[in-house]
């Protein structure tokens, strides 16, 4: 597929996503969110991809939302940012209720959407040098891009409004001690090892890690009870699928396990 503000490949089960305005620290306009809503369509929709991966082209993940190109619609700034939000919400939601994985490697600076959509990330990696910060209220505006849902869950309330309103900027370092990010690797290191990550999780059991992924978007809203029901119906799901009886076939006669995504 081809994509205006993306770059977009798909090999051996794993797609990457490469958010493309690096001239413009992959700062996100109407089109990028399109283009990030219409990928995640391919990535849900189509059966041969069974992981993700989302970096950034050049020195930044992503700064955020473009405010130079909201503040040029004038009097539309309000519709323009109701248009884009449509788009990039569209794309998150895909993103998390999909069965593939997603992988961030966060390769520089992620702020304000750029940080929103690292958060999104089943499993994030940060190059060392990269940082984080929410950029928002700094401009005089409110979170978006499902900061508000993701950041509490990953933090707990006091330190998601700490970052809300003072716009403190964390380092690699304090986002894997506060929990956002999974590892912090040297920025040499940051791609070769997102990538050997993903490429291992998409030769995995898609299915399971989507039954993974549905039971912890459900874990703070459920009761014990309905939590537990939907685990029983999940994993007796699973083993009806092709990968669930080669996995227990593969566990009984202690082989390692061919998984097709099915």
């Amino acid at each position: 597929m081809h994509f205006e503000t993306l770059k977009f490949e798909v090999a051996d089960g794993l797609a990457t996503i490469r958010l493309n305005r690096p001239d413009a620290m992959n700062a996100m306009d109407i089109q990028m969110s399109l283009d990030l809503m219409n990928a995640a369509i391919e990535c849900d929709e189509n059966e041969e991809i069974r992981a993700v991966l989302i970096t950034g082209e050049g020195k930044a993940f992503s700064a955020g939302g473009d405010l130079k190109g909201f503040a040029a619609s004038g009097d539309r700034i309000s519709r323009t940012v109701k248009e884009m939000t449509v788009y990039l919400h569209g794309a998150i939601s895909r993103f998390a209720r999909m069965d593939p994985p997603t992988i961030m490697a966060v390769n520089g600076t992620a702020a304000g959407a750029g940080m929103s959509l690292s958060l999104t990330g089943d499993i994030v990696l940060m190059a060392e040098s990269a940082k984080m910060t929410m950029a928002y209220t700094a401009a005089a505006l409110s979170p978006d891009g499902s900061s508000s849902y993701f950041l509490p869950r990953l933090v707990g309330v006091r330190r998601a409004a700490e970052l809300m309103i003072t716009n403190r900027r964390l380092t690699a370092a304090e986002a894997l001690e506060w929990g956002i990010a999974t590892r912090v690797v040297s920025d040499d290191e940051l791609m070769p090892e997102a990538t050997a990550l993903a490429q291992q999780i998409a030769a995995g059991p898609t299915l399971a890690y989507g039954a993974v992924k549905k039971m912890l978007a459900e874990t703070f809203t459920a009761d014990l009870e309905a939590q537990m029901e939907m685990e029983a119906r999940l994993i007796a799901s699973m083993m009806r699928t092709d990968d669930g009886k080669e996995g227990i076939a593969a566990f009984l006669a202690k082989r390692k396990p061919e998984f097709t995504g099915r």
